[in-house]
Parts: structure tokens; sequence; C-alpha cells
């Protein structure tokens, strides 16, 4: 699948793109790289789609670093997919972060959160929301039964039996 798309967001990375590519690519549906390596190069520039979305990879060497400053969000439906994109972005190298941000091993920021996540942070009750909160800010992976623990419960997520 070729997105032809005018507007694409470009990631600077010393060198491997297309591998990069091709990992991200593999962890979400409707992914694609679109950039041909037939004659086993590492090409200079490669472009790739996620879940729709056009992103390109510079392979520009070691002149430029990633950084937090802009990072990639990705909306997540339930626990399962939270913890199993978590578990590959932090595999072989890379690090888990605050309130569901991590660094994968190429430097790279996401943000996985689950759709729960905005829906409580936003919610009318304010207090409840306030409380989901104080929940997320202890967390590395958020942990959607910990943050409806603390939502719906006053005293701080303890359910009472």
């Amino acid at each position: 699948m070729i997105h032809q798309s005018r507007v694409r967001t470009c990631l600077w990375f010393e060198k491997d793109g297309l591998a990069a590519a091709r990992f991200y690519s593999s962890l979400f549906q409707n992914s694609a790289v679109e950039t041909d390596a037939g004659d086993g190069a590492e090409p200079m520039i490669v472009a790739f789609s996620l879940d729709g979305i056009p992103y390109q990879i510079l392979n520009g060497g070691p002149h430029f670093r990633l950084t937090p400053a802009a990072s990639i969000v990705v909306t997540t439906r339930d626990q399962p997919e939270t913890d199993h994109l978590w578990e590959s972005f932090i595999a072989n190298g890379g690090e888990p972060g605050r309130c569901g941000w991590l660094t994968d091993r190429r430097g790279l920021s996401w943000q996985i959160v689950p759709e729960t996540l905005p829906r409580l942070l936003g919610a009318p009750d304010r207090a409840a929301a306030a409380r989901a909160q104080a929940a997320m800010m202890t967390m590395n992976k958020i942990d959607i039964s910990a943050l409806e623990a603390a939502f719906f419960h006053s005293d701080g997520g303890m359910a009472h039996d």
C-alpha cells in the first residue's frame, strides 16, 4: 500500500531505518513499508505508514538525536493491546517512562494510551477524574483496571468486600 500524502512526519535515525520501519509496521494493522530495498543497501529515506498515517525515516547519521519532545501517541482498545505494544517497544533495550510514555531501543518516544484514560480524565465527575489522574501518575504502563478502581472508589481505589 503506497500512501501518496503530501505531508509526512520525518524521523531522523542514525541508521537502520528500514529495519525500524519493518518492526513498527508489523505492530499495527493497515501499515506497510513503502520503500523497496531490492538491492540490499540501506536506503537513505524509508517511507512507511502506521495505521494509515504516513511517516518516513531519514538515515542521516549521528548528527541529530530523537527527543521525547516529539512522540507518537497510540490509542489502545484494551489492556491486552496496551500490554502487547508496551512490551514490544521496550524489548531489546527500550526504556519505560511515566504515565504511558516509553522510549524504544532506537530512541523514539511513544505514548501508549488506553482509550479509557482520556474518557476518565475528562469525566464530568471532577473528583473521580482527579483520583484517576492521581493513579495514573504512579504508573509507567497504564493499568486500566487500576484507573477504573481509583475512578469509581473514593477511598483511593480500594474496593470493599
